[in-house]
């Protein structure tokens, strides 16, 4: 079959297309025919090995399909790895019945982003309505249903933050009610002055280094920050305790992979997630379609900022 099988780390160029055996489903697996694959930017972080979990080579990257098993049913799946290929392997408890009326392009988004931003508000940052809450990079996979499901669910005020003026229209579009610069210089003073000049209670943080200074030093008392990942590839300064006694704040990370030892803490909010999709409550964003033999082109494209929402690859072609 076809597939990006990469057998060195590194950028973008590593990523080629070749031809690979087969894979072979075991106990309790089931075989995927491949329609469409995610793209993450985490697939970045795997592919030059700087992820929190070590990569080993060879590797198919791509962390989540959707597609056909031989029974016909069509699923979409986490894989961990092997995605980006004709044909992919899953575990039979992480692949789940698409429902009629999700394209293929939604489900993906909704089973890893989706589900990140779902565990984000209820899970790590206990979201209470009323509550405002700053999104970083929201006009991305994560970002553009956090912030949907945050106004959904009741928030005071959202405030995303984007890195254009057209992102930043794309999430008021979405249903934030302010929109800013993402630029650490100045950001503290521009999320508490959008935020109708008081701190906020909540912030979805994936950026890292100064971004993650600010967002904290703009949080109220009680407040509290979950980081989901490090875009910029920079530390953020240590916070020290008496940081976060003063103000009562806390400081929270998240990684999906962490629910991976439980299908239901995947499979209860994919539902819940489908079904705001299907009533009209929720509209996953697709933000582009890659060939297989252009997703290069897409990893390049996520690493300078150029997309929005999900990009999904096509192995067809």
């Amino acid at each position: 079959m076809r597939a990006i099988e990469i057998t060195e780390f590194g950028g973008p160029e590593v990523l080629k297309v070749g031809d690979v055996p087969d894979p072979v489903a075991g106990d309790g697996q089931v075989l995927i025919t491949v329609d469409h694959a995610g793209i993450n930017y985490a697939d970045t972080h795997q592919v030059e090995n700087s992820y929190l979990q070590a990569s080993k080579l060879p590797m198919i990257p791509g962390g989540e399909v959707v597609g056909h098993t031989a029974d016909g049913r069509r699923v979409v799946a986490l894989v961990g790895s092997g995605g980006y290929a004709e044909k992919a392997v899953a575990h039979a408890p992480y692949a789940w019945d698409v429902p009629e009326g999700v394209t293929d392009g939604q489900a993906l988004a909704l089973v890893l982003q989706g589900t990140t931003a779902w565990h984000l508000l209820k899970t790590s940052t206990h979201f209470q309505p009323g509550e405002s809450v700053l999104v970083h990079a929201g006009a991305g996979g994560v970002g553009s249903l956090a912030i949907q499901l945050a106004k959904h669910w009741g928030a005071g005020r959202v405030i995303a933050t984007a890195s254009s003026d057209e992102k930043r229209k794309q999430a008021l579009e979405l249903g934030a009610d302010a929109a800013i610069d993402g630029t650490p210089e100045g950001l503290k003073d521009r999320i508490i002055e959008a935020n109708g000049g008081k701190p906020v209670d909540i912030v979805l943080e994936m950026v890292g280094g100064p971004t993650f200074d600010e967002s904290f030093a703009a949080l109220a008392k009680f407040g509290r920050l979950v980081t989901f990942g490090a875009a910029s590839r920079e530390a953020a300064a240590p916070i020290e305790s008496g940081r976060l006694m003063k103000g009562s704040k806390t400081v929270v990370g998240f990684w999906l992979a962490d629910c991976f030892g439980d299908p239901r803490l995947l499979g209860e909010p994919l539902t819940e997630l489908f079904g705001l999709v299907a009533d009209g409550a929720l509209r996953p964003i697709v933000g582009g379609e890659y060939k297989l033999s252009e997703v290069a082109t897409a990893h390049e494209d996520m690493r300078a900022r150029r997309t929005v929402g999900k990009l999904v690859l096509d192995p067809t072609h």
